[in-house]
């Protein structure tokens, strides 16, 4: 399944002729296109510092430990703000960089580690515990655990008994 991008690259390179080459304000154009003006100045630096390339779309990239460490380490050492430093490596949003500090911040070299998404696939919180030793059942806990399976089962059993009877009731309403 492929991500469905919200601005075409015909679209953003179109706005961005508009500001750079017939010299519109990112304003003007952000009005006339309905979109946020925010975007176009961020497409507009894009085009300037990587040319036409810098408008294709990037998807979920995955960087490395060492790189995204050196832009975290280039931040700190150049004082570069997060504008500056999505612009110098490429990254498309600045909240990535922000993301990547509170997790170096927080957990250190192991929080730039890359992460599985999804879900885990096997659960790791059973509801039901598991026994903790594997020795017969007394007899006692035989029926214990026999009484539960009856009463969830009767249980079962006059819930369906009900909504049943609900059912019919609603029957019997309509005509």
């Amino acid at each position: 399944m492929e991500r469905k991008v919200k601005y075409s690259y015909e679209f953003k390179l179109e706005c961005v002729e508009l500001v750079v080459h017939k010299h519109y304000s990112c304003e003007s154009v952000s009005n006339e296109k309905s979109t946020s003006e925010s975007n176009i100045r961020k497409w507009v630096s894009f085009y300037r510092e990587f040319g036409k390339a810098g408008l294709l779309s990037r998807k979920n990239q995955l960087y490395p430990i060492d790189f995204k460490l050196k832009v975290l380490q280039s931040i700190e050492s150049d004082s570069l703000s997060l504008r500056e430093a999505r612009l110098r490596f490429n990254i498309p949003s600045d909240s990535i960089i922000i993301k990547r500090k509170k997790d170096f911040a927080k957990f250190g070299l192991e929080g730039l580690k890359l992460k599985p998404r999804g879900r885990p696939k096997s659960m790791s919180n059973p509801k039901r515990k598991k026994r903790k030793t594997e020795k017969p059942l007394t007899r006692e806990e035989e029926l214990l655990l026999e009484n539960e399976t009856l009463r969830c089962e009767i249980d079962f059993l006059k819930k369906l008994q009900a909504l049943i009877q609900a059912e019919e009731k609603a029957k019997n309403r309509k005509p």
